[in-house]
């Protein structure tokens, strides 16, 4: 069985993490980027979008041989300070094709991770089940 966290422990990560940037909008990766983002969003009350990218089953298991933009970007990012969110980073993919598809048009794109290895992240190990998740 995955071992958990509390929810008081990630949200006191969530309260003291500091950015070193400005950012003008968060964008989650939905579906898993949307609780971290919109914690986020409470904390920086900045503008929040999705982008709808998919790689991988409820399961965790590939669907796709690489990710897939499962809908239209329909926000403007153009030269915007961007703070991308998703919950978990295991081998990058996602994370990284959501990048490419940001960073022609937008100012700057820093990556979050509730758990993973981005820019800014609450965890860095293996994983485990987050609080909101049933």
């Amino acid at each position: 069985m995955i071992e958990g966290k509390s929810f008081d422990d990630v949200m006191k990560r969530f309260r003291e993490i500091q950015f070193h940037e400005t950012f003008d909008m968060i964008i989650a990766i939905a579906n898993g980027g949307i609780i971290p983002a919109a914690i986020l969003n409470q904390r920086l009350n900045i503008d929040i979008q999705l982008l709808k990218i998919n790689l991988r089953d409820q399961n965790q298991k590939p669907k796709y041989d690489n990710p897939k933009l499962l809908s239209p970007i329909d926000f403007d990012f153009k030269d915007k300070s961007i703070l991308l969110v998703e919950d978990r980073i295991k081998t990058g993919a996602t994370v990284k094709f959501a990048v490419e598809l940001l960073k022609p048009d937008a100012k700057l794109v820093k990556t979050f991770a509730v758990n993973g290895n981005a820019d800014y992240s609450l965890y860095n190990e293996s994983c485990f089940r987050f609080p909101w998740n049933l």
